[in-house]
C-alpha cells in the first residue's frame, strides 16, 4: 500500500496570514534557526508536506536566489492556498522584521547618531560585524568551493571586484565558464571574453578603500528599488551575498558611509526576520520611509517571484544538472566579490580607528568567539558585546 503525500489543514486565508506572522515574531537566530522551526511546525507536527518533499524543496531554495526560509514560507504558503496563500505566507514571515527595522532606523537616525559618546559604541559594533562577516564567507565558501575551478573562479572574482571590474562580468563568467568546463575551448573563449569586457568597460562596482563616492545618480525611490531588486536577484548561498550589492549602489554613491552601513547589517542580525532586511535601514537613511518601503519591495520581490511564477515547476530543478553547474559558478563568483567587500570594509573601518591595535584585537576576541560558538543567541550577544568593547576602546 502507498503512503499519500500529507496535504495541510483546511485554513482560512486569516489564520494561514496568522501563523506565518506567528513564525515571522520569533525568527531569530538566521536562516539556519528559522527554517529549522517552520520545518518542526510545518512538518513534524502539522505534516503540511512530507519530509522527503521538505528536503527537496530546500535544496531548490538553496540555489536559487533570495532568503531560503523566507521562498520556504511563500511556497508552503502556497501549498496550503494557492497564490493568495503564498503573498500572504511570505507577508506575514517578513513584515514583524521589516516593521522592527523601520522602527530602528528611525530611532537611530533620529536619537542615536551624533550623540556623544554613541560614536565609539557602534564602532565596537562595527568590529565585531566585520568578524561575523568574516564567518560567513568561511561558512558560505565551504559549502560552495567543492573543486579547485570554484576556488579559481572564486579568486579571479575577489581580484575583478577590487580593481572595479562590474560585479555582473565575473558573476556571468563563472556561471558559463563552470557549466561548460567539460568543453574547454568554450569555456576559455568566455574567459577571454571577460578579459575584454573587464578593460573595455568602466569600473562601475568599484568602492576604493576608505573613499566613499560620489553621489553621481540621485537618491530617488526608484534608485533605491533597483538596488534592492539588484540585491535580491543575486543572493546566491545566504543574506550576507547581498551586502556586496547594496553596499555598492548606497555607499558607493554617497548616499551612506560604511559606518552606518554595517550599523544596519548589525540590527537585521538582532531582529527577528531575513538578516536582507538590512536594506530596509540602509533605505530609511538614505531615502526616509519612502526609500526603506522601496529597497524592501525590491529586495523580497524575487523571493515571492520564483515561488509564485515557478510552482510548478520548481522541484524539477533538482533534476536539472546543468543549472546546477551554472548556479554553482555563479555562487563561487559571489564568495569571491563578498571577500572583496569584507576587506574594503575593513579598511574603512581600519582608517577610522583611533588605535589600531586595540580594534584589532576586539576583532579577534569576536573572531574567536563567532568561530567556536552556535546558536541563535550568539549574534545579539556578539553585538551587545562589540558595543560594549568599543566603549572600554574610547576609555
Amino acid at each position: 500500500m502507498t503512503n499519500l503525500e500529507p496535504s495541510p489543514p483546511s485554513l482560512s486565508l486569516t489564520r494561514l496570514f496568522l501563523k506565518f506572522l506567528r513564525f515571522g515574531c520569533l525568527a531569530f537566530g538566521g536562516p539556519v534557526a528559522q527554517i529549522a522551526m517552520v520545518r518542526q511546525a510545518l512538518v513534524d507536527e502539522e505534516r503540511w508536506i512530507s519530509s522527503e518533499r521538505f528536503n527537496r524543496l530546500l535544496a531548490v531554495m538553496q540555489i536559487l536566489p533570495g532568503p531560503e526560509a523566507h521562498e520556504l514560507c511563500v511556497h508552503l504558503g502556497m501549498v496550503a492556498r494557492g497564490r493568495i496563500g503564498g503573498l500572504l505566507a511570505g507577508l506575514g514571515f517578513m513584515l514583524p522584521g521589516f516593521f522592527l527595522m523601520l522602527l530602528a532606523a528611525w530611532a537611530y537616525d533620529s536619537w542615536i547618531v551624533g550623540q556623544p559618546g554613541t560614536a565609539s559604541i557602534f564602532f565596537g559594533i562595527q568590529i565585531v560585524v566585520l568578524a561575523i562577516i568574516l564567518r560567513a564567507v568561511h561558512r558560505i565558501g565551504s559549502h560552495i568551493l567543492e573543486d579547485w575551478l570554484l576556488w579559481l573562479l572564486a579568486g579571479a572574482s575577489f581580484a575583478a571586484t577590487m580593481i572595479g571590474v562590474p560585479f555582473w562580468i565575473p558573476l556571468l563568467a563563472g556561471g558559463l565558464i563552470y557549466s561548460l568546463a567539460a568543453r574547454k575551448a568554450l569555456a576559455v573563449a568566455v574567459l577571454a571574453g571577460a578579459f575584454v569586457l573587464a578593460f573595455v568597460l568602466p569600473s562601475t562596482n568599484a568602492i576604493h578603500p576608505g573613499v566613499v563616492g560620489a553621489a553621481v545618480v540621485p537618491a530617488t525611490t526608484l534608485a533605491l528599488f533597483i538596488a534592492g531588486l539588484k540585491g535580491g536577484l543575486l543572493t546566491f548561498g545566504g543574506a550576507y551575498t547581498a551586502i556586496p550589492y547594496v553596499r555598492a549602489d548606497t555607499v558607493g554613491r554617497g548616499w551612506l558611509s560604511d559606518g552606518s552601513f554595517l550599523d544596519g547589517v548589525a540590527l537585521a542580525g538582532v531582529l527577528p526576520a531575513p538578516l536582507v532586511i538590512f536594506a530596509t535601514f540602509a533605505g530609511y537613511v538614505v531615502g526616509g520611509w519612502e526609500g526603506a518601503i522601496a529597497i524592501t519591495v525590491g529586495m523580497f520581490l524575487p523571493a515571492f517571484a520564483f515561488s509564485m511564477i515557478f510552482f510548478e515547476r520548481l522541484e524539477a530543478v533538482v533534476e536539472n544538472p546543468a543549472l546546477h553547474r551554472l548556479l554553482a559558478g555563479v555562487a563561487a563568483a559571489v564568495v569571491g566579490v563578498i571577500a572583496a567587500t569584507l576587506v574594503q570594509l575593513g579598511w574603512s573601518t581600519a582608517e577610522r580607528a583611533s588605535s589600531l591595535g586595540l580594534s584589532l584585537a576586539l576583532f579577534a576576541v569576536a573572531l574567536a568567539l563567532v568561530w567556536r560558538l552556535k546558536g541563535k543567541l550568539v549574534m545579539p550577544a556578539l553585538v551587545i558585546g562589540g558595543g560594549l568593547g568599543g566603549w572600554l576602546l574610547a576609555l
